[in-house]
């Protein structure tokens, strides 16, 4: 199955603030292999498959740095197709120097980690089959185990660098959140995800459909809420698709119950969280 098109609710597209947009283009170009789709003087959309915005970065105005222990973007996660595909991204960022900052085998998927140059948490990982999951009362196994490189490097198999898959989609969104409890019910009473894991009382994963999750929310080491405008550095924005328009709006009564705000854009409708991140609600 897959879990990143209709009728499930997935996510999309990320949007970065930055302090430097030519550092920041060189990055996601050279190191990680996107494609320009179009750019003015201040923002780049980039692609994977030459067609989707898979990200947007934008030259802030305002401080030039990330604020520390803010919540916000812990990760935003990019899905290949296949293992041998993110062997082959593997090898393109260890040969060109650029550090990792971590490696896991989470049971359900493989994972590389690695911050951008300004510090924006970044995953790359495959999916293992969906029957292969293990799930125990509505509850998906997720380890974080050490990854086997030396397994990952044999199944690129000398495989050549031609930038990021064109099969790869926004798979997750990894949150750092004020609290928890005010995050499940934005995210789960009013998006309408399911809950799909929980470590203890620390981080929730959530999904639409059975996946593993395409949004996950914690608060280690106690994020501080931060007062957010349009020239915050980091996450701006991020959007997720929603299979129709009854959907679309079954959510936005949803999210006026809970006293969320959400107002309607020309393409799309907007609402905030509790930490103040924007969330464009879309219609596949």
């Amino acid at each position: 199955m897959n879990f990143h098109q209709h009728p499930t609710t997935y996510t999309k597209h990320v949007h970065l603030n930055v302090s430097d947009l030519s550092r920041s283009t060189i990055f996601y170009e050279t190191i990680l292999g996107l494609r320009i789709l179009n750019q003015t003087p201040t923002i780049v959309n980039f692609t994977a498959n030459g067609q989707d915005v898979i990200l947007t970065i934008e030259q802030s105005a305002g401080a030039n740095n990330l604020v520390p222990n803010a919540a916000g973007l812990y990760h935003m996660a990019f899905l290949v197709p296949s293992k041998q595909e993110l062997g082959t991204v593997f090898n393109h960022i260890h040969s060109s120097g650029y550090p990792f900052s971590g490696a896991s085998d989470h049971k359900v998927s493989e994972a590389l980690y690695l911050n951008d140059v300004e510090g924006n948490g970044i995953e790359i990982y495959y999916d293992r089959s969906p029957d292969k999951w293990n799930w125990q009362n509505g509850d998906v196994e997720m380890t974080v185990d050490p990854l086997d490189i030396e397994s990952l490097v044999a199944s690129a198999d000398q495989t050549t660098w031609s930038g990021m898959p064109s099969g790869t989609v926004m798979g997750h969104v990894h949150l750092r959140v004020a609290n928890l409890a005010e995050a499940e019910t934005f995210y789960v009473q009013g998006l309408g995800f399911d809950i799909v894991n929980r470590y203890g009382t620390q981080a929730m994963f959530i999904s639409s459909n059975g996946y593993h999750h395409h949004i996950a929310l914690n608060i280690w080491g106690r994020p501080n809420a931060i007062e957010r405008n349009e020239n915050t550095l980091g996450l701006k924005s991020y959007s997720i698709v929603y299979p129709s328009e009854d959907a679309r709006q079954k959510v936005v009564s949803q999210l006026e119950i809970i006293g969320a705000t959400v107002s309607v854009q020309s393409d799309y409708v907007s609402a905030i969280d509790p930490s103040g991140i924007e969330v464009q609600l879309l219609i596949s």
